[in-house]
């Protein structure tokens, strides 16, 4: 599966067009990570848990996209996109969205 945030994929025609595609997860705060994260706002730094989390996160999104993507017949998705938000006290969302196509 090509995944790419451009329009098009370079040195390929796109032959169809399957719509938005989208995967998505919600993620909790960790009790041991918001202690530590508390912690370096003391002291400075990066927030470790918190950049694995949301790269854990980030790739769980893009999966369920992608097999979405597969499920329509799709073998690439062009202008993804990912966004945040948040959702309750503690928990976010994490989203990715693109355009499926097949290309050749």
């Amino acid at each position: 599966m090509v995944i790419t945030n451009i329009e098009t994929v370079p040195g390929k025609d796109i032959v169809a067009h399957f719509g938005l595609v989208a995967g998505s997860t919600i993620r909790a705060k960790h009790v041991g990570r918001d202690i530590m994260a508390s912690l370096k706002n003391i002291v400075g730094g990066e927030l470790k848990g918190y950049t694995q989390l949301m790269q854990e996160s980030r790739q769980q999104a893009v999966d369920r996209m992608v097999e979405q993507a597969n499920q329509l017949g799709a073998n690439a998705i062009i202008n993804v996109r990912f966004s945040t938000s948040s959702v309750a006290q503690g928990a976010a969302e994490l989203y990715a969205y693109g355009t499926a196509v097949k290309v050749e």
